[in-house]
């Protein structure tokens, strides 16, 4: 985890504990985050993230957003949740030949994630994914 997601996530468990972040970017001079709460995100929870991380507006802008179908997977728990539906993975190098993997989850322990994907079940190690998130359904 990088010190911005780091210190966001401290900021968000003090004044919005309901609040999950799930990925944090940064793209130039614009802050991007994708938060879930329980009940769903709604516009005052972008609001109250938003107002938690004013003193970052100086540097940034600042986009909060709900994660929508494609929800981003980053954390274990993550993968853990949605066992049995459809993701996508990016890795950082390629492995057996391919650089991303599409296909059902069916396994997540704490150091890495199953997936059964066109060329078999491949275990994947966090370490290894640059990006990963929910396929929606068709």
């Amino acid at each position: 985890m990088n010190a911005i997601t780091a210190d966001i996530e401290a900021r968000l468990a003090a004044g919005a504990p309901d609040i999950e972040v799930l990925l944090v970017e940064v793209s130039g001079e614009t802050l991007r985050l994708f938060i879930d709460h329980p009940d769903g995100v709604s516009f005052e929870h972008c609001e109250q993230v938003t107002h938690l991380l004013n003193e970052l507006r100086e540097q940034y802008t600042i986009e909060v957003s709900s994660p929508g179908e494609d929800r981003p997977l980053t954390k274990p728990q993550h993968f853990r949740r949605f066992l049995g539906q459809r993701a996508r993975l990016r890795l950082r190098e390629a492995r057996e030949g391919h650089r991303s993997l599409t296909g059902e989850l069916v396994g997540a322990s704490d150091q890495e994630v199953t997936i059964a994907a066109g060329d078999g079940v491949l275990s994947i190690p966090y370490e290894q994914i640059a990006r990963s998130n929910l396929v929606p359904g068709d």
